[in-house]
């Protein structure tokens, strides 16, 4: 995993004011940045602009992670490898966070019909912006993670 985080910066830059490819990057490396207990209970929701906005489970949660936003904002920026976020907007909203891991166990999809879905996803600028990572199978690995990631969001809007 943190061979993909490192390679970040470098797929960024075929990106750079796509901001569905920088929302995508920072909801990649949210989970990295937060850690799996906290992700469980504080969901990346948008990135408009440097601002990203975060739904916690509840109030409890909100405190807990407010002062924890200026090290999340580190972690983040430092495996992007550029400056995606600058503010952390937390918002109380349970139903949102167990939706999440609700959708999470609902999309235990065969994976077959899965990577079929996420390969879909992977568009060719994506493809060509992977290409700066030099292992092979490192590539393959972003590509599919990269393709989940659009396609579950995808279904996740409509």
């Amino acid at each position: 995993m943190r061979d993909i985080l490192s390679s970040l910066p470098n797929i960024f830059k075929g990106f750079d004011g796509n901001e569905a490819a920088s929302e995508a990057i920072v909801f990649a490396a949210w989970k990295n940045a937060v850690g799996d207990g906290l992700e469980q209970h504080a969901v990346p929701v948008r990135l408009i602009k440097k601002k990203l906005i975060v739904t916690v489970s509840s109030e409890t949660w909100r405190k807990q992670v407010v002062d924890l936003a200026d090290q999340m904002i580190f972690k983040l920026n430092a495996a992007i490898g550029t400056s995606l976020v600058s503010f952390i907007e937390f918002r109380i909203d349970g139903k949102a966070v167990s939706h999440h891991r609700r959708k999470i166990e609902a999309e235990r999809i065969a994976d077959s019909e899965w990577k079929a879905m996420a390969n879909k996803e992977v568009t060719p600028q994506l493809k060509n912006a992977a290409e700066t990572i030099a292992d092979e199978s490192l590539r393959s690995v972003f590509l599919a993670a990269a393709g989940s990631s659009l396609a579950g969001r995808r279904k996740h809007n409509r």
